[in-house]
């Protein structure tokens, strides 16, 4: 069934446009930091600590479990499974901003200890975390969804897009928050309300994925290159996560992959304030002015998925992505505040989308080449793990620092 050109890029359309919908809901309220001090009395140490639940329940364990019930249980349940805790997490988080939830009596309980976190941000912190765990999930399980359906075909290529597609949401974001919110009265539950919209729709798509990829494991099964009960030796044991361990090719990626994005996601939490404050700009103009960090990236790393499959040089592109990250960011600390010039900003900012294409479009397709495909959902899952640690802690840090 995948030698189907339109087989195969349908099943990325579906899960692309899943991961295109979290990252929208991700950052939804990244552009709306300063309506959210002002309505729901948060400062700069609760968006902090508010950004970090994300990750929490994943750095405590829960990817170890979701890389487990990946490979034993399959892309499909994995899959429905993400999408609908990123669904149950959205409601969560909606209950918690909204004004009904400030007449109950959870609410007055919630604002009766650690005062200084209001009982609004504990609500959508929990909603956020149990979303965290959906939409981290779901990322590995994209990953090796990809890594199935264009194995010896476009591999790198196809990734390449999914992460596009995923970075067309910030950018849309950044512009459609703002929109949303002026067009209702400065509201922050309209636009969190319309990107949780999307992600149901994102669950639909799962469930149609899931038809196709089961009719795919039945044509592998007919065609005998595939059978219904797995070998011993192809069956996913917890033993084997100690193979993934002992890879000296796994830390690397790893410690690659948490320090890159625990310079790249906390920052885009609070890239639009830091411009409006250092440009002297309203909130509505930063959030646009940022939104352009995507846009290169979503041009190049389709293209760099191209020449990866084609030519290789993945330890080339991720050095210079990383050097091109470090520029940009000491730029940002020392360069800007000098010149606080709006072309100036949209420049540093596009030219970090640069090295946002360099970076994930060599990182994700080398992982399949360095892990048993048995073991693949679980060596994702550890990878996002260790990355999760640093994207956990890193926006309290910059919270506190702010404070």
């Amino acid at each position: 069934m995948n030698d189907s050109p339109l087989a195969r890029w349908s099943v990325l359309a579906l899960v692309a446009l899943m991961m295109f919908f979290a990252y929208m809901f991700v950052d939804v309220m990244s552009p709306l930091k300063s309506l959210v001090e002002n309505n729901l009395g948060w400062n700069s140490s609760v968006f902090g600590k508010y950004a970090a639940s994300e990750y929490i329940v994943n750095v405590c364990g829960f990817l170890i479990i979701a890389g487990v019930i990946l490979d034993k249980l399959g892309v499909r349940f994995s899959g429905v499974l993400s999408a609908a805790l990123m669904v149950v997490g959205a409601g969560i988080k909606f209950i918690g901003i909204s004004d009904w939830f400030a007449t109950t009596a959870l609410y007055q309980w919630l604002g009766s200890w650690w005062v200084e976190m209001p009982a609004n941000a504990k609500m959508a912190s929990l909603g956020f975390m149990i979303f965290g765990c959906g939409c981290e999930m779901e990322g590995t399980n994209v990953s090796k969804i990809l890594a199935k359906w264009f194995k010896g075909k476009e591999m790198a290529l196809a990734m390449g897009l999914e992460m596009a597609v995923a970075r067309v949401g910030v950018f849309a974001v950044m512009w459609i928050a703002p929109i949303i919110s002026t067009a209702f009265g400065g509201s922050i539950l309209a636009p969190l309300g319309f990107c949780g919209s999307l992600l149901c729709i994102g669950l639909v798509n799962f469930i149609i994925f899931g038809i196709l990829d089961r009719k795919f494991d039945a044509q592998l099964i007919e065609a005998g290159l595939a059978t219904e009960e797995k070998s011993p030796e192809d069956e996913f044991h917890i033993s084997d996560l100690g193979a993934i361990f002992k890879s000296k090719m796994f830390w690397i990626v790893a410690l690659l992959c948490v320090l890159y994005y625990s310079a790249i996601f906390p920052f885009q939490r609070y890239a639009p304030n830091f411009l409006e404050e250092t440009l002297n700009i309203d909130a509505t103009s930063a959030a646009r002015c940022f939104s352009c960090f995507p846009l290169l990236a979503i041009v190049l790393t389709p293209l760099l998925g191209i020449f990866l499959d084609r030519k290789g040089k993945g330890a080339t592109m991720l050095m210079a992505g990383a050097l091109i990250m470090i520029v940009c960011h000491l730029s940002f600390a020392f360069l800007l505040p000098l010149f606080p010039y709006k072309w100036f900003a949209v420049l540093l900012i596009v030219v970090l989308g640069v090295s946002f294409s360099l970076v994930p479009a060599a990182l994700w397709p080398s992982v399949p080449k360095i892990i048993d495909e048995k073991i693949l959902g679980s060596a994702y899952c550890l990878i996002f793990w260790v990355q999760n640690v640093g994207l956990c802690f890193v926006p309290m840090l910059i919270g506190s620092l702010r404070q």
